[in-house]
Formats: structure tokens, C-alpha cells, sequence
């Protein structure tokens, strides 16, 4: 896996219907040897961003005074091999145990506790992701953008964001550190960006995916949070925009299989 070869880009097409300031999360972050461009072209003129750090190698683009009219963003790289196992820190142990926006924990806690009780490390992730797997139907469109895991629990449906969403409240419920990555998910089908969650157990974060749509070990880090509030592609701080499309790629050179009897980490 050290010569891994992969391949991501992403194209986004809006119009901006008014002056307006925009943050991309759509860079890989920092880890994988790479070459990229990222270009963006605003009512007919270049435009350029300013990259800002963002936790956990994070890599975000803030680009101010943007005229209304068309807009176009393409991003492009080559990854060269895998990123190093994030070590651990107590901050992040204690910043992702606590209930977020989008991941209510502190409602499903009595879940949590009458589903898994007395489980821990990768059994628990196991029993979590299989739990999460089986109870949900992926249903495109499904979910609305203010659906947290309490709704999608209810509803029993949802994307990936949403059964991220509910294994992260759930793990949160039993006092397991867990955290939403957005990701390029080589393999995914049909192609888009992914989210998966990252469980703390056993002194490091591995990925659980419960909609098992792509495999693990070829997924791409993006963006890093407590959950989809913190990890959205594209978003603005001010002005507005009607996003017209978005399409996204990403390949491998080999599509390596899932043994889901391992831990994975994002590399």
C-alpha cells in the first residue's frame, strides 16, 4: 500500500447572485505526497484563494469579493503513496466525546446503551457499523441538509453523512471518541464525495463505514470535525449562491479489497 497511486478532482458549477465570500473544502489534506491545481474561474475572470490550515492536516480555501454572476471551480491531484496514522491527542479524546450539532449523542444515549452493552474496542466498532448498516436503507435525497442522527434514526434512511451521523452519535454514547471525515472514496459508486466516521479505540482513530460503498484503505482525507457541520464542501461567509452541479472523481491505480476483520485507518 506504501506505492499507492491515486487520482481525485472535483468540478463545481454555481451562480453567485451576489458579491460574495466562499470557503472550499475540497483540497486533500496534508499527508500523501501530491501535485494538484485548484482553478476557478468567476463571472468570466480568474479568481484565487487563500489556503487556510484546518485540524488534522486540513486544507481549506477562503476566496473574497467574488462578482455576481457564473461561477466554476475545478480541483485536481495525484496522490504518491499514504499519509502517517495520525497520532492522538487528548484534546481531540475529549472535543469529539461531546454531543455536536448534527450528532446528539445525549438523546441516543439509552440506544447505544441497550444495543451494545457490555462491548468495547473493535468489537463495538463492529457491532456499531453492522447495527447502523442493517437498520438504515440508502435512499438518495432522503435527508434534508438539518437532519441530525436522531432523524435519521427515526426515518431509518439517509446518504452517507447520515449514517455517519448516527455510528458517530452512537460511539459518542458509550464514551468512544468519534469524529466525520469527508473523504474521495475511490471504488464509490455512484461516484461523489463520502463521508465516513473515525472512532477512537485502542490509542488511535480508525474509519468505520457503515454503508460499506468503498474500500477503506484507498480512502482520500479531505476535511476533519465533530460532524458535517464542520467538513462541508463548499460554503459562504458571505453573499449566496445556487449551486448548479458537482461532480467528483476518484481512482486508484489497484482497488484494493476490505477485510472488515481489520482496523483501517485513513492514509
Amino acid at each position: 500500500m506504501g506505492g499507492m497511486q491515486r487520482f481525485v478532482s472535483a468540478h463545481i458549477e454555481a451562480t453567485l447572485d451576489a458579491p460574495t465570500d466562499l470557503v472550499l473544502a475540497v483540497a486533500v489534506a496534508k499527508g500523501p505526497r501530491r501535485t494538484e491545481q485548484l482553478t476557478m474561474t468567476a463571472n468570466g475572470a480568474p479568481a484565487f484563494a487563500r489556503e487556510i490550515a484546518a485540524p488534522h492536516g486540513g486544507r481549506l480555501h477562503l476566496v473574497e469579493g467574488l462578482p455576481a454572476g457564473p461561477l466554476t471551480i475545478d480541483y485536481q491531484a495525484g496522490l504518491d503513496g499514504v499519509a502517517d496514522i495520525e497520532p492522538p491527542t487528548d484534546l481531540a479524546r475529549i472535543e469529539y466525546a461531546r454531543p455536536s450539532r448534527y450528532c446528539d449523542s445525549d438523546t441516543l444515549m439509552p440506544v447505544a446503551q441497550a444495543e451494545f452493552a457490555g462491548l468495547g474496542g473493535k468489537p463495538l466498532l463492529d457491532a456499531v457499523s453492522s447495527w447502523v448498516g442493517s437498520q438504515l436503507s440508502y435512499v438518495a435525497g432522503s435527508s434534508k441538509p438539518i437532519d441530525g442522527a436522531v432523524d435519521t434514526y427515526l426515518s431509518r434512511q439517509g446518504v452517507c453523512r447520515d449514517y455517519a451521523h448516527l455510528v458517530i452519535a452512537l460511539l459518542r454514547g458509550l464514551n468512544v471518541p468519534a469524529r466525520l471525515a469527508a473523504v474521495y472514496a475511490p471504488g464509490l459508486d455512484p461516484m461523489d464525495f463520502h463521508a465516513v466516521a473515525e472512532a477512537h479505540v485502542d490509542g488511535a482513530w480508525w474509519v468505520v463505514d457503515a454503508t460499506t460503498l468503498a474500500p477503506r484503505p484507498s480512502l482520500v482525507r479531505i476535511a476533519t470535525g465533530r460532524d458535517a457541520a464542520d467538513t462541508a464542501f463548499l460554503s459562504t461567509l458571505k453573499g449566496s449562491l445556487t449551486l448548479h452541479s458537482v461532480l467528483v472523481g476518484a481512482t486508484v491505480d489497484a482497488l484494493p479489497g476490505d477485510d472488515l476483520t481489520l482496523l483501517t485507518a485513513l492514509r
